[in-house]
């Protein structure tokens, strides 16, 4: 399976705010349109992708770019992280994941930080997986983890 980060357009972003993750779910991630108009109103850190899976979307993720933070612990922020409620546990979020790290180490990026809810098990334990670590920091009421690379 070939994962690609695609930019939204106009002829795929219909498709995008379709993604859905299930309702127990959406408790932990705003919805891909609510983070399309975050995106916009942050353009100037804001990158929001299409996540492919060889030719079909399967989900969306943002990620947050500031390099004129000075805070080099606070540059790169993954945002936003979502699989489809109908693909999930195939294997696409894992495959995802890791391109989305590559990604950041391809763009020059030394630290990824992101935060989610507690509850958040299964994803959490999918950060896990590929070396995030939490630092003990809370982000309204969220837990930070952060992968050095």
């Amino acid at each position: 399976m070939k994962i690609t980060l695609k930019k939204i357009t106009e002829q795929n972003k219909r498709e995008c705010f379709a993604l859905k993750v299930s309702p127990a779910q959406s408790e932990y991630i705003a919805s891909n349109e609510g983070s399309w108009k975050e995106a916009q109103e942050n353009n100037d850190v804001a990158r929001p992708f299409v996540i492919y899976a060889d030719e079909k979307m399967v989900g969306f993720t943002m990620f947050a770019w500031d390099e004129n933070n000075e805070d080099p612990e606070d540059k790169y922020w993954l945002w936003r992280f979502m699989i489809d409620q109908s693909l999930q546990g195939q294997g696409y979020g894992h495959a995802a994941l890791k391109e989305i790290i590559q990604y950041f180490r391809d763009n020059h990026a030394d630290i990824i930080t992101l935060s989610t809810k507690p509850g958040n098990k299964n994803t959490l334990s999918l950060y896990h997986q590929f070396g995030f670590k939490e630092n003990g920091e809370m982000n309204d009421g969220e837990v930070v983890l952060k992968l050095y690379l």
